[in-house]
């Protein structure tokens, strides 16, 4: 660790520096403060490739208190802070500007043995995601969020953007795995509400405010989360249908006959299912060519007919002609391998150039109008664009990538659609700094001010991601 002792010689702002870096160098242990040279290159990693500024110093607490002190020396000097956990956001949020320094969790990571009367699990902010799912599995229990980076994406971070993936449909966004949090606000105060009551109506629930609040309000240190009964069997399937509107035709069916049973339905146009199955160097699932695919997914609780329900009702949809073909997993390997089809899309999407990735939900009696209005007015700006899309569509969130040179205008035409057709311009990755000249498309502002006053209320000074979600 490059040394932090006072230098007699340092200008009026400097020495400010040098006080702030004597104070965090008390509250924090040897190598939990980094600067100069000490400050490794990951620190500056986008998954987009934009720029991302050297930090000015990086901090690396390891407990809620040293967190505190951190904040609290930082607020003190007015020390702008960019809070990292696992850096895969795709909304630029932990992006570090000119003079920021870097509070990162990275060392937070530990993780409390499930409770078993309460069906929760208390995890530190820096835990991967996979961290609490093998922990819960190992106990008999299934936590409900699933997404893609779930190696290296963390709780802490989960929270702050309210991470969905791909299983919303059953079990919610992250805000309702969220029974308890830990949270310090930006002049150091802890906030700890850590006890997983389900009934508790004494006031506000502040909880809740830091669930997607990316930082700007409080750095989450602790959450204890709900888990969910652990499926006795589970199965997917892959599908060909010939249009949107027969997915959703299928959906319909599926949520009436399996109810909460069903626990996935994700969406795939061929240009992403011919691409990651190219990328990934597998064997096309099906055969058989269609303007549509689909992933669902279904899980069991009771060792009941669910699965053989599942696949007579897919069979029944094969012959009145709402899906074209249809392949069921029969084995782990085969339901791991269309799952692994899907996750890889992201990384699919990543090796091409002039993509442009746009997380938006649209209402599904929409969605097809969307879609429609949508490709004639990108098609009108770059006749070549090419749409790779896919998502969510059991909760209509859709990850609707365009390649085209002209980004910017292609952008502005899909956020001003999805506007127009009662959408969101951020299904699950959040503003940050990306998406922020679009949110007043689908906020109002009087909601645009009233996220300002509390910002104001409870970082005064901004300190904590300045110049996120709103300048």
């Amino acid at each position: 660790m490059k040394s932090v002792e006072p230098n007699p010689t340092l200008s009026p702002s400097e020495g400010t520096h040098q006080g702030l870096l004597d104070r965090l160098s008390s509250a924090l242990p040897r190598n939990a403060l980094l600067v100069g040279d000490a400050i490794d290159a990951r620190y500056q990693e986008d998954r987009r490739g934009k720029f991302s500024a050297p930090p000015r110093f990086v901090m690396r607490p390891g407990s809620t208190a040293e967190v505190s002190g951190c904040l609290a020396a930082c607020n003190d000097f007015s020390q702008p802070l960019a809070v990292h956990g696992g850096r895969t956001g795709l909304s630029g949020g932990h992006r570090v500007v000119e003079g920021e320094a870097v509070l990162s969790l990275e060392r937070m990571t530990d993780l409390d043995e499930v409770h078993g009367d309460s069906t929760t699990i208390m995890a530190s902010a820096g835990t991967p995601l996979q961290a609490v799912q093998e922990a819960a599995e190992q106990a008999g229990y299934l936590f409900g969020v699933d997404i893609g980076s779930r190696g290296t994406a963390t709780i802490g971070g989960n929270i702050a953007t309210n991470a969905g993936g791909i299983r919303v449909l059953r079990y919610g966004m992250f805000r309702a795995q969220v029974a308890g949090l830990e949270t310090v606000l930006a002049d150091g105060t802890i906030l700890s509400s850590l006890r997983g009551l389900d009934k508790d109506n004494t006031g506000y629930d502040l909880n809740q405010l830091f669930v997607g609040s990316e930082g700007t309000l409080g750095v989450v240190t602790r959450a204890r989360l709900r888990l969910h009964p652990k499926p006795v069997a589970e199965a997917n399937a892959f599908l060909a249908v010939s249009s949107l509107e027969a997915a959703l035709k299928l959906l319909k069916r599926l949520r009436g006959t399996l109810g909460s049973s069903l626990s996935a339905f994700e969406l795939m146009f061929p240009e992403a299912f011919e691409g990651v199955v190219a990328f990934l160097g597998m064997a096309r699932p099906l055969d058989t060519k269609a303007p549509v695919y689909v992933l669902t997914e279904v899980q069991a609780l009771r060792d009941d007919a669910t699965l053989e329900t599942f696949a007579s009702c897919l069979m029944q949809a094969l012959e009145d002609g709402v899906a074209l073909d249809a392949v069921v997993s029969q084995s782990p390997r085969e339901f791991h391998a269309l799952w692994t089809m899907r996750d890889t899309c992201a990384d699919y999407v990543r090796s091409r150039d002039h993509v442009t990735g746009c997380d938006i939900s649209v209402p599904m009696h929409r969605m097809a109008a969307f879609l429609e209005a949508s490709q004639t007015a990108l098609r009108a700006v770059d006749p070549s664009t090419e749409f790779i899309v896919f998502g969510h569509l059991g909760d209509g969130n859709l990850h609707y990538v365009i390649r085209t040179p002209k980004r910017e205008e292609a952008a502005d035409k899909v956020y001003l659609l999805v506007a127009n057709h009662g959408g969101s311009i951020s299904a699950e990755h959040g503003i940050g700094f990306d998406k922020k000249p679009w949110l007043r498309l689908c906020r109002s502002e009087a909601e645009i001010a009233t996220m300002r006053r509390l910002k104001a209320a409870l970082d005064p000074k901004a300190i904590l991601n300045r110049g996120r979600i709103f300048d």
